[in-house]
This record gives C-alpha cells, sequence and structure tokens, in this order.
C-alpha cells in the first residue's frame, strides 16, 4: 500500500506543512470533524494498519452496538410473549386492543424521526445512546406495573419513543466507523441480535413462566427482568462508546489519522455537527429517497407477521404455550442465519438489491403455505411450521436495506435524515401489519397473510426499480467527472475487501485530486466522485 505522503500525526499540526487548501477554507466548507486532525493531507496506511484499527473498533464500538441493539429487540419483542402467558386477559383487552398495544410504539417512532434525525447530528453518539437506552428500559419496566389498556399504551408509546433514533443511529455509527466493503457484515452483526433476541426472549418466557408469584403473573416477571437489564447497561455505554474518530480513546493520534484515512474512500464522511438543510433539500427533491422509504415500508408490514403475531399464530397450530416459546428458538436461530448470510453474500456479491431480491422469495414461499395449507389437518402442522420458519428469511431485507441506503449516501446530516425517514418507514410499516389482522379470523389469519403475500411481490419489485434508479445516477455522476476533467470511470476502493492499493493507482488518484472531497461533508449529488452501489 504507497503512502501519499508521508504524514503522520504530529507533523500533520507543524507550521510548516504546506496544504493545497488553507484550513480556514476547510472550515469555511463546513467540512467533517476529522479534519482538525487530518486536514487535507494523505496519512501513509499498510493493509496491517488498516486490520489492526478494524479489530480495536470491532472490539469497543461493534461490542457496544451489538449488545445495545439486542436489548432494544429483546424488549420490544417480548411483548408477544407476554400475550401467550396472560397479558390479555390479566389486562383485560379486547378487540383490537392488543393490536393497538402493538401499534403504539412505532406511531411514537414515527412520530418523533424528524427529532431522531436532529439529535443524531447535534448530540455526541457518547451521550444519545446511554440516554434512549435509559429511557426505553425503564418504559419497558414500567409495562411490568401495567394493568389495563390505557398503561399499556402508555407505557409502550414511550418505549417506541426512546427507541425511535437507535436504527438511524446504529446505521449513522456503523457508516462513520467503517470502510463501505466492511458495512454490510457489522450491520449484520448488530441487526443479527434480532434472532438472537428472538432465541433469548423464548427460553426465558419458558424459564421465567414457569415461577410461581403470589403478587406477580408471569408475563409481569419477564417484562421486568428485560427492562431491569437495559436499565442497568446505560451507564456502561457512557463508560465506553467514544463519539467519533476524533474522540476515540482506544486509538493512538496516529491511528485516528490512520482510521480517518482508511475512510476516505467511502465519499461519505466521517461526522459533523453542522445540521445542514441544503442536505435536507436534496433528499428530497431525489425519486431514491421515496424509493427507500417504500422499501422500509413494504417489508416491515410483513415483519409484523412474527414480531407481534408470531407467537399467536404457532400457538393457533395447536401447541400449548410452553411448547410455543420453545418453538420460537429454531425461528430465531433461522433469523441470526438468514441475517448473516444475507450480509455476507452482499459482501461477496457486492449487488445488494440482487440478494435483497433472492431472500424475499423464501418469504413468499413461506406465506403462501400458511395461506393454502389448512390448520384442521393435523397431517399438515409440520409443513405449516415450515412455512412459519421460512418467514424468517425477511429479516435479512432490513440489515441489508440499511447498509444499501448508508453506502449511498453522502454528508452526516442526509444520512442521518435519510435514516430517519427509513425508520419511519419501519414504523409505519410495523402500525399497518397488525391492523392487517384481527383477532376474528384466528387461528388462520387468512386475510392477513394474502394482503402480506402481495405486499412482498411489490417488494421485489421495488429493488429491481431502485436498482435501476442507481444505475441511472451513476452515468449522471460519469458525465459530471468528465465535465470537470476527471476520469468518467474511477476505481471505487471503499468496496475492495482489502485495503490494496498499486502505486499507479495511487498516483493517478493523486494527480487527479481524487479523494479530496470525501472530508468535506457533501451529500452525495454534490460529490462528482461518489459512485452509487446497486
Amino acid at each position: 500500500m504507497p503512502s501519499f505522503s508521508k504524514t503522520t500525526a504530529s507533523e500533520m499540526h507543524k507550521e510548516d506543512a504546506v496544504p493545497r487548501v488553507s484550513h480556514e477554507n476547510l472550515k469555511q466548507q463546513h467540512g467533517d470533524r476529522a479534519l482538525s486532525i487530518i486536514g487535507d493531507q494523505r496519512v501513509t496506511l499498510t493493509e496491517e494498519d488498516d486490520k489492526r484499527i478494524r479489530r480495536k473498533t470491532d472490539k469497543v464500538i461493534l461490542a457496544i452496538l451489538v449488545w445495545v441493539y439486542f436489548l432494544q429487540i429483546l424488549d420490544k419483542s417480548v411483548l408477544g410473549y407476554g400475550a401467550i402467558f396472560g397479558l390479555q386477559t390479566d389486562a383485560h383487552l379486547t378487540g383490537n386492543q392488543y393490536s393497538l398495544v402493538g401499534s403504539i410504539a412505532p406511531i411514537a417512532q414515527l412520530a418523533w424521526q424528524p427529532f431522531s434525525s436532529f439529535l443524531i447530528v447535534k448530540v455526541p453518539h457518547r451521550i444519545l445512546m446511554p440516554a434512549l437506552c435509559l429511557g426505553w428500559g425503564i418504559a419497558q419496566t414500567c409495562m411490568a406495573a401495567a394493568l389495563s389498556f390505557e398503561s399499556l399504551m402508555a407505557a409502550r408509546f414511550f418505549l417506541g419513543l426512546f427507541e425511535a433514533g437507535c436504527l438511524p443511529l446504529f446505521s449513522v455509527i456503523t457508516s462513520q466507523w467503517y470502510r463501505r466493503s466492511e458495512q454490510p457484515v457489522r450491520v449484520a452483526c448488530w441487526y443479527g441480535t434480532n434472532g438472537a433476541a428472538t432465541m433469548i426472549a423464548a427460553a426465558l418466557s419458558f424459564g421465567l413462566g414457569h415461577i410461581q408469584s403470589g403478587s406477580l403473573h408471569a408475563w409481569q416477571i419477564i417484562f421486568l427482568f428485560v427492562g431491569l437489564v437495559t436499565v442497568i447497561t446505560a451507564p456502561f455505554v457512557y463508560w465506553k462508546l467514544d463519539s467519533d474518530i476524533p474522540s476515540a480513546r482506544f486509538l493512538t493520534d496516529h491511528e485516528k489519522a490512520q482510521a480517518i484515512e482508511r475512510l476516505r474512500a467511502n465519499q461519505t464522511g466521517t461526522g459533523s455537527r453542522e445540521f445542514k438543510w441544503s442536505h435536507i433539500a436534496e433528499l428530497a427533491l431525489e425519486p431514491k429517497t421515496y424509493f427507500w422509504i417504500g422499501l422500509s415500508l413494504l417489508l416491515n408490514v410483513g415483519a409484523s407477521v412474527t414480531n407481534t403475531f408470531g407467537p399467536l399464530v404457532i400457538s393457533g397450530l395447536g401447541y400449548d404455550k410452553y411448547v410455543t416459546s420453545l418453538l420460537n428458538i429454531p425461528f430465531g436461530a433461522v433469523q441470526l442465519v438468514v441475517i448473516l448470510l444475507g450480509s455476507w453474500a452482499a459482501y461477496k456479491i457486492k449487488y445488494k438489491s440482487i440478494v435483497l431480491a433472492a431472500f424475499c422469495l423464501p418469504v413468499i414461499a413461506g406465506l403462501a403455505m400458511l395461506y393454502v395449507l389448512p390448520r384442521d389437518d393435523p397431517s399438515k402442522q409440520g409443513a405449516l411450521l415450515a412455512g412459519y420458519y421460512l418467514l424468517a428469511f425477511l429479516f435479512a431485507g432490513n440489515p441489508l436495506i440499511a447498509s444499501w441506503i448508508i453506502s449511498n449516501t453522502g454528508g452526516t446530516t442526509k444520512k442521518s435524515v435519510v435514516m430517519s425517514l427509513y425508520n419511519a418507514g419501519s414504523s409505519a410499516g410495523n402500525i399497518i401489519g397488525p391492523l392487517l389482522f384481527n383477532k376474528k379470523d384466528a387461528p388462520g389469519y387468512i386475510p392477513g397473510l394474502r394482503k402480506v403475500l402481495a405486499i412482498f411481490v411489490a417488494l421485489v419489485a421495488l429493488t429491481g426499480i431502485q436498482a435501476a434508479n442507481l444505475m441511472f445516477l451513476n452515468k449522471l455522476q460519469e458525465r459530471k467527472r468528465v465535465a470537470n476533467g476527471k476520469p468518467a470511470k474511477i476505481k471505487d476502493l471503499s468496496m475492495e475487501r482489502t485495503y490494496v492499493q498499486s502505486e499507479a493507482d495511487a498516483e493517478a488518484q493523486e494527480q487527479a485530486h481524487l479523494g479530496d472531497k470525501a472530508l468535506l461533508d457533501l451529500p452525495d449529488r454534490k460529490n462528482d466522485e461518489f459512485v452509487y452501489l446497486l
């Protein structure tokens, strides 16, 4: 790996350094916070340096993301287990009230998204993440005291409110610490805890549900346990998490400069605290923004089948509440496997659209099986259960879409707002999904399954439309580069599996000034060097 300049961290601050662009001009361009460390200099970085920094980042940043996201999913998913352990009876829920309890959290998330995107930019992540964690942990703990429809709605509302910033925050953090080629696997690591949380929630429900208490119902014990674990996690997150590369305590000064350099090829920036309305104007005029929202909406309408009604669907196959809990353990294992498999496939193939469409096909098959197979035939129970397990393939969709978005979006404000809009689409899907399933349609829920089946067919079609749109945007980018005196085709080093670059590539990029815009916090359409990923 060649060095663009033999610059060390201490040398970068010498007064006799001669940058191409003055630091005053850089400041005027409102660039990343990383400019205070690296300026416009190029830093020596070998493949070994790249691996070492990535390992350090995984041990601190990724480990926190995995644990906190696991808790968020665990806290959200235990509602379904509360239902099979008597929540609806003990809280006197009637009609569609359970569906509304399932929908109120995403309603709160949807309402809070504009504030989430602002907070993600303006508030240091070391403060924001533990604050959100503490808030939803308290809300989950309070659910144990909810014995009426009104109190359950209030607790779930605040649970959704504090969880609202979770997915966009985690996505932005991933984009600010990892190369584009590394992002799908890292997103899969923390999003893959959906599967782990499903397995743990099932096991906890089975174990805690057997506790005999004169004062607490089984579902109250479950809610209390998972809520308190989240509450005590919040101060630990504040202690260990770093907000960005410039403030990273686990990196030396020189490693910070190298960590920034290794992300230059992303062209998506490493973080800024300035909220830029010009970024919002750009995303508002782009069709791809609305395609992202559509993909999220369609996918998460289907996800509600498993999140809210999964345990009820299994119990409708004739199993008791304890067996129903245990049967969700292999479902969680399938979730975990398909999430990791989908992201690994995206890493290998580099075409997220193809992988996303391919993983929708087993979901369509599973929905078709649940729709056509009779519930009253004992010989069909195994096939029905297999159809239900095929629905786990839908969980590969969200990490693929999330990593697809962050790798195709430049600028801190634009990323935070686009991911908040993505989460808004997800919340809207989670609101609509449970309402497709009416209690009077139990145990088959046939009308709801028919609607979700059509939705997943539409999802595959929209994936193809977005891929074609990104291909068109790349053609426009090529025209911009030619007009600016740059080569039409440039090598996207951010998607190389190892940090290796030839001397010829380095010299060509240096002469063409390629990469100079990488840390200026530009939105992707304003950066002619940005390459969209299909």
